[in-house]
This record gives structure tokens, C-alpha cells and sequence, in this order.
């Protein structure tokens, strides 16, 4: 086979951290190549290198057997490379067609509409897209707008594509559209570069896979060859399970009562319409949808973090028995009418964490309320830091000094989900909580919220994967723009009659 693109003793360092240590990597035309490997392994710090982000402190790069140097995105593109970031570059009031030229220059500065919705629905006919040329991002679900950033890099001329967790927001119907996409553009000849967690997904869909570990090549293996359990014993480097336990907790009792919940936006669009359900202690009530259909919502109502509208009741039940109505309380009011909840947000900064603050203060953010007396104790956080470092295995030089911005992201959340279970709550709400997280981390905070439900707490696990969600969870509450399409037991129901109910058609009872 014809190489498309080598890497020789490829490092990298950010001050005494070494990214990339001497990597050597080779990705063949007509090839999907997945890379694999856990946080902090160095994966995307490889492939901001290919795409002109990060420069190299040493090594060879070679594109058709050329030695390149890539300094920036344009250098990358000149030499038809394309990566297609998880978090999408696209301006929402723009058309796709309008977002697929910009930055080009089109003959004397004019954009030719005509010839440019030809040129898109030539590539979209080639490799089996559907996309409107004129549709407005804003308008666009998650998919398409992930199709206007593939046809965006393939109408520049890319032959090598990076795509970035492709699959993360996707149903199931919709990761099967892109995968038949993806195998169109190997035959055509494309070389592609594909970094995911879900290692189903990676048996399905590519040839090969390399594995990086601590900045390390550690191998590549044909895919025909590997299992997920040698995928992850290769990515962690000793044997782990990969069985997520489901066990039947006896004493379930209500705890949250939820009924004909509303939430409208800033711009008066309702976000949650009518959304009734019950969680209960000692199970796992998950939420499946595909991306904003109101999860972050439903979650953050229930934290006091959202206006609810007016009929929309929100009701606590105390280990004793007792209905606390929540309705109109924010989070302080919540803490101060002893109401246990605790909430691990999808944005683990902005909400979650303080970036340059180490674990101990971090820590303390929850629990500086606590004692009588007007001086902070520091004391109970520092030995609560310590306590989850060495209870979750968090990597991080010190509690007191490493800000947590600067450890991986598995370690981050590692500590924002612990402090949360050490709060003790009757009620657990976890935002995607395994986001970007290697498996060997996934797994660890699969097995924390299941030993929280066999301690009775309730947990609501908003999740992607839904082949997790299936396996972890009790029952699962299906959300499709804004409404619940319908409340299933996670044990009787399919991945795909799950991903009709997300698209609003089926339903469950």
C-alpha cells in the first residue's frame, strides 16, 4: 500500500511535560486508522501536529514520501489535510454552502453560488452525504452540521482526514450513515485518521489501530486481529474488566418527584415542555437523547440553576419520608433546607471546577460551609483531597500546589465526581460524566455510580454512549426536543429502538 502520511521520532514538550515521546506512525492511503489510547496519552496532541497547530520539538513528518513541515492550519491544508474538531468551527448564521467556502478566494472576490452548490452536491453524491447547501447552521442537527465540516475539508482537497471523536453526540442510525460515508472515502482512496473511546465502534469501522500510551507508540495491530479487551489491555498497559455490573438494589423508594416540568430559554424557547418521571433510590435512571434536547436543562432545573415555568413542580422526598418542595429554591437553598443533592455539571470549569485553583481549594469550594466557627478548616478538604486521590488514583504531582487545570482530563473528573459522592447524597446527577475519558477511567466512574445506587442514592446519568446507558442503567427516560419520548427498562429494549425514540419515532411506556 501507498503511504499517505509518516511520522519519525515525533516529540513534543510543554515545559518539563513530554507530550510525544519519539513517535513513529504511518497511515496508508485507502487505510481508517484508529488511535487509541488513554487521557494524557498524547493522542490529540499528535494530530494538532499533523493539522498545523502545534509545531514539533523534533521528528519528520512526510506527506506522499515528501519530508513537510506544517506550521500552521493553511500548511496543512496546501498539503490536503483536513481534521474535523469534536467541537465544531462553523458560523450558525451562515448556510452550509456559505461555511464550506469561507476564508477561500473566489474569482475577483465574488462568491459563485452556482458553481459551489455543483461542487457539493458533486462530494455528497461521490461518498453518500445528505446536505442542504442552503439550510442555516442554526437550523442544522448535530449531524449535519458534522456533515458541513467533512464536505468542508473534502472541497479543500483533503486526502487525509482527522476526525476528532466523530461519534460522540451521534445516534445510532447516525454513526451507521457516517461510517458508510467513512468506508466510501477509503475506497476512494482517502486515508483516514479516526480518535474515539468506543472500541465497538473501532472494531467496526477501521483497518488498523495504533495505541499510545504516556506520550509512547506502544504498537499497531490489524484490526481483524485485536478484541476490545486486548485494545484496552494494550491502552492501559495490564488486564482490566470490561463488565459494567447491574445489580438489583431491594429497598428502592421515590426521592425526586418531577412533574410536567417547563424551561424556556433566554429567547422564550422552550427547552423542556410537560416532563414528568421519578427517580428513585437505589437505581440508575439514565437520560438519552441526541444533543440538546434538554438534558442539561432537566438537570440544572432540579439543581435550582434554571426559571421553571409556571404548573412545573419539583419534589424532594428525605430518607424520613418528608416532601420538600424545591420549586423556586437556588442552590444555597437547597443546601440550607438539607436537601442531598449533588451535581457533577457537563462543563467541569465553567461550573464544576475552578482551572487555576489545585484539588484542596477545589475541594473546599464544597465544603467551606461546613463547622460553626468563622475560621475556614482546612484540615477536613485537605483529607478529603487525599482521600480521593488515593481512593480514584488521581495523577497529579500535589493537592496543595498543581493547579487542576493541569491534570488530564480523566483526573479532573476524577476529582469533581468524588468530591460529590463525599458530600453524601441521596440524589447523584451526572452530566456526561465519562466525556472524552479514556475506558479504564470510564469504567471507574461507572463502578462509583453504581456503588452509590447499592447505597440507596438515586442517580440520573445523562450519557451518549447508548451501549453504556443500556448496561448501566435501570431505566432509561428518552428526550426528544424537549419532550419525553418515553420511560423504558433498560434491560428490555434495543440500542436502535432507543435511537428511533431519541428521532421521535417509537415511544415507550
Amino acid at each position: 500500500m501507498e503511504k499517505a502520511l509518516e511520522l519519525k521520532n515525533i516529540t513534543k514538550h510543554f515545559g518539563s511535560l513530554i507530550a510525544n515521546d519519539h513517535i513513529g506512525l504511518t497511515l496508508y492511503k485507502g487505510e481508517i486508522l484508529s488511535l487509541l489510547g488513554e487521557n494524557g496519552s498524547g493522542k490529540t496532541t499528535l494530530m494538532n501536529m499533523i493539522s498545523g497547530i502545534y509545531y514539533p520539538d523534533e521528528g519528520q513528518i512526510f506527506v506522499d514520501g515528501k519530508e513537510v513541515e506544517i506550521k500552521s492550519p493553511k500548511d496543512a491544508f496546501d498539503l490536503h489535510i483536513g481534521m474535523i474538531h469534536q467541537h465544531f468551527k462553523l458560523v450558525d448564521v451562515f448556510t452550509a454552502a456559505e461555511n464550506i467556502v469561507l476564508g477561500l478566494e473566489g474569482e475577483k472576490g465574488k462568491l459563485d453560488k452556482k458553481a459551489v452548490h455543483a461542487a457539493v452536491k458533486e462530494i455528497a453524491d461521490r461518498y453518500g452525504f445528505e446536505i442542504d447547501p442552503n439550510k442555516k447552521i442554526y437550523d442544522m442537527s448535530v449531524s449535519e452540521k458534522q456533515t458541513v465540516e467533512i464536505v468542508k475539508v473534502l472541497y479543500r482537497g483533503a486526502n487525509i482526514l482527522i476526525l476528532d471523536e466523530p461519534t460522540a453526540v451521534l445516534t445510532p442510525q447516525e454513526t451507521n450513515k457516517l461510517f458508510a460515508v467513512m468506508r466510501n472515502m477509503k475506497q476512494d482512496g482517502k486515508a483516514i485518521i479516526i480518535i474515539t473511546h468506543k472500541l465497538h465502534e473501532v472494531l467496526d469501522v477501521s483497518d488498523r489501530v495504533v495505541v499510545l500510551r504516556k506520550g509512547k507508540y506502544i504498537g499497531d495491530v490489524e484490526t481483524k486481529n485485536a478484541s476490545q479487551q486486548s485494545l484496552t489491555d494494550m491502552m492501559v498497559g495490564r488486564a482490566v474488566s470490561l463488565n459494567i455490573d447491574r445489580p438489583h438494589y431491594e429497598n428502592q423508594r421515590d426521592t425526586l418527584l418531577v412533574e410536567h416540568l417547563t424551561v424556556r430559554d433566554k429567547e422564550g424557547v422552550k427547552k423542556l415542555d410537560d416532563v414528568t418521571f421519578t427517580a428513585r433510590g437505589g437505581e440508575i435512571l439514565g437520560i438519552a437523547g441526541i444533543a440538546g434536547s434538554g438534558q442539561r436543562e432537566l438537570l440544572e432545573s432540579i439543581a435550582g440553576l434554571q426559571h421553571l415555568e409556571e404548573g412545573s413542580k419539583i419534589t424532594y422526598i428525605n430518607p424520613e419520608g418528608k416532601h420538600i418542595d424545591v420549586n423556586g429554591m437556588d442552590p444555597l437553598d437547597i443546601i440550607n433546607n438539607n436537601i442531598l443533592l449533588s451535581f457533577v455539571p457537563e462543563d467541569r470549569f465553567g461550573m464544576g471546577l475552578v482551572g487555576g485553583m489545585d484539588i484542596t481549594k477545589n475541594v473546599m469550594l464544597r465544603t467551606y460551609r461546613r463547622g460553626a466557627s468563622p475560621v475556614l478548616d482546612r484540615k477536613y478538604p485537605l483529607d478529603l483531597s487525599n482521600k480521593i486521590v488515593n481512593d480514584l488514583e488521581v495523577m497529579t504531582p500535589d493537592v496543595n500546589k498543581t493547579p487542576i487545570r493541569k491534570l488530564s482530563g480523566g483526573n479532573v473528573q476524577k476529582v469533581l465526581v468524588g468530591r460529590e459522592i463525599e458530600c453524601h447524597p441521596t440524589v447523584l446527577m451526572t452530566a456526561y460524566a465519562v466525556r472524552g475519558l479514556d475506558i479504564n477511567t470510564s469504567y471507574t466512574i461507572y463502578n462509583l455510580l453504581t456503588e452509590q445506587k447499592m447505597q440507596g442514592v438515586a442517580v440520573i446519568y445523562v450519557g451518549e454512549d447508548l451501549d453504556v446507558l443500556l448496561e448501566l442503567c435501570d431505566r432509561l427516560l428518552v428526550l426528544c426536543g424537549g419532550k419525553v419520548s418515553g420511560i423504558v427498562d433498560a434491560r428490555k429494549i434495543t440500542k436502535e429502538e432507543v435511537g428511533l425514540m431519541m428521532t421521535k419515532v417509537g415511544g415507550g411506556a
